[in-house]
């Protein structure tokens, strides 16, 4: 079983593009941690979407794949990840929405897996 997280980011209007960009810089090295799978973690953003209000304001994503539901936990819990959340989003947050579930194990090969 594969589970996909997905996370749409949205910072405050006061949060400078400095600040964005340590966040992505950072937060892409959480694709190091044992508990994401094969290093599949993906960030991307700004958003391109056409017309822009379809994105909800939500500027920036996060994609990345683990093991199973334990993996994802392990994920949450770790230190880095925490440590970059509370350092580079959570202070600048306007608001955050997480997704995650199960790839049908037929689309796994899909993904690589």
């Amino acid at each position: 079983m594969t589970i996909c997280h997905i996370v749409l980011f949205k910072f405050r209007a006061d949060a400078s593009s400095a600040v964005r960009e340590e966040f992505l810089t950072q937060i892409k090295t959480l694709k190091s941690l044992p508990c994401v799978k094969s290093q599949r973690l993906v960030v991307g953003g700004p958003s391109i979407t056409e017309p822009m209000e379809k994105s909800k304001g939500f500027q920036y994503a996060l994609v990345s794949y683990h093991e199973d539901q334990t993996a994802l936990a392990a994920y949450q819990a770790s230190s880095e990840h925490e440590r970059v959340t509370h350092t580079y989003f959570i202070p600048y947050r306007e608001d955050l929405i997480r997704f995650d579930f199960e790839v049908d194990s037929v689309d796994e090969p899909l993904l690589g897996f």
